[in-house]
């Protein structure tokens, strides 16, 4: 027992030393942008950085004929190719040593509009009162890097695990993940547990609520603005719709709770509007407008109630309007098709690295719930229990964001202290 502690006091002794390191290296990954369907020159940066470690590094594309018959698979529209890899570093260990998988995405949302940032924009990696910014800083780019960190520490020192570690640069987890995590899964690049270090604040994540996007579409009819009094603007109709979509939220949050999923954010379930798009010419009434949406459901809810709640709201509008009862509204669901998502916090994957994460932290990590879609899903389609651990962070998917450089230190800590538990040294 003193000489575990005396190893792993050395293990966080060494990543105190490349502090400075770890920094820069995220600045440099933040600086190459990587928005979801053109993640490539990033990840031939994450393959190059795999093989300086000696790892054996893979480029894998998935395969969309592979994936169709999966039930968490959906399309996105995004096509699979070489620009598009997903990438992944091994280490291996001995054939009966516990494996485990360190998972990351390199994919990041737009960073617009672009003009809402602090000087520097979107990709200037700065770093400024504890805190580096730029798109991706926290989601997730620091806890790529920390998964990395980790095990170079380990190797740095002389500590090979026995058990073997995969790390893996994802595509495409902010849309869906399917050619991501999932495809790398189901190509078997899978190990006996997997932790994504998402920014959750150093807190453990066991589950996240089910996922759906659907859109409304309304048709009108035109006429020249001159004559606007002959035509029927699409625009006031579908408004109509959004009206009563926002009220379904507000009678959603309080018709469904769940105080694990309540306690993260103040509220169970959510319902939000993304995009409205109407009309195509100033001069001329809208004939058509379409907004696009998406909705959390609760593991208690089944999707078939959540939908019939969405359609049944946007049929009482049509039902108060001769216009929408004659031309009804499409909707569509489409797009991210998550089931809601719980692992059991009372396994002994996450009773073990609690244990290890309040002795590095000196504090027991909360165990909570997130309210975004999480890789963490596929862990139960392939027996593997999976959580998110991952540092603090602020302003994901909107401007100025940033992570706070105290908390990766943390992080790359506990996942270093870890693997050398899990797969032994």
């Amino acid at each position: 027992m003193i000489q575990e502690r005396h190893v792993q006091k050395e293990i966080l002794r060494q990543i105190d030393r490349t502090a400075d390191e770890l920094f820069a290296m995220i600045q440099e990954i933040v600086r190459i942008p990587s928005v979801v369907g053109e993640e490539g020159r990033a990840q031939e940066w994450v393959f190059n950085l795999y093989k300086t470690l000696g790892l054996e590094a893979v480029k894998f594309v998935p395969r969309k004929e592979d994936l169709l018959q999966h039930p968490a698979y959906f399309e996105i529209g995004f096509p699979y190719n070489e620009s598009r890899p997903n990438v992944i570093g091994i280490c291996r260990g001995k054939d009966n040593g516990r494996s485990l998988l360190l998972n990351g995405h390199i994919d990041v949302v737009s960073p617009e509009p672009l003009e809402a940032w602090y000087e520097g924009g979107p990709w200037s990696g700065k770093i400024e009162g504890g805190r580096l910014y730029g798109r991706g800083a926290a989601d997730m780019k620091s806890g790529l890097l920390a998964n990395f960190f980790a095990l170079k520490t380990l190797l740095i020192l002389g500590l090979k695990p026995k058990g073997t570690v995969l790390l893996q640069s994802v595509i495409e987890e902010e849309a869906g993940g399917g050619g991501g995590t999932l495809a790398c899964l189901h190509a078997g690049y899978k190990a006996d547990a997997m932790i994504i270090p998402e920014p959750f604040d150093l807190r453990i994540i066991t589950a996240h609520p089910g996922i759906r996007y659907f859109r409304v579409k309304v048709i009108g009819k035109t006429a020249h603005a001159g004559q606007s009094h002959l035509g029927v603007n699409a625009i006031g109709k579908l408004a109509r719709i959004y009206d009563r979509l926002m009220e379904l939220d507000l009678e959603r949050a309080k018709r469904h709770r769940n105080p694990f999923f309540e306690a993260s954010s103040g509220r169970s379930c959510n319902l939000n509007i993304g995009t409205f798009k109407a009309g195509d010419w100033v001069s001329t009434v809208a004939g058509a407008a379409q907004l696009e949406a998406r909705i959390s459901y609760l593991p208690e809810e089944t999707e078939e109630s959540m939908r019939r709640e969405v359609e049944e709201a946007v049929s009482e509008v049509v039902a108060k309007d001769p216009w929408l009862k004659d031309h009804p509204p499409a909707i569509e669901w489409f797009g991210w098709d998550a089931k809601p998502w719980i692992q059991d916090p009372e396994i002994p994957l996450i009773r073990r690295f609690e244990k290890v994460a309040s002795e590095v932290l000196t504090f027991t990590p909360e165990i909570a719930a997130s309210h975004a879609g999480l890789d963490t899903r596929f862990g139960p389609y392939f027996a593997m229990p999976s959580f998110t651990f991952g540092p603090r962070g602020g302003l994901l998917h909107t401007s100025n964001e940033y992570v706070d450089l105290d908390s990766v230190l943390q992080t790359t800590k506990v996942l270093a202290a870890f693997i050398a538990d899990w797969c032994e040294i």
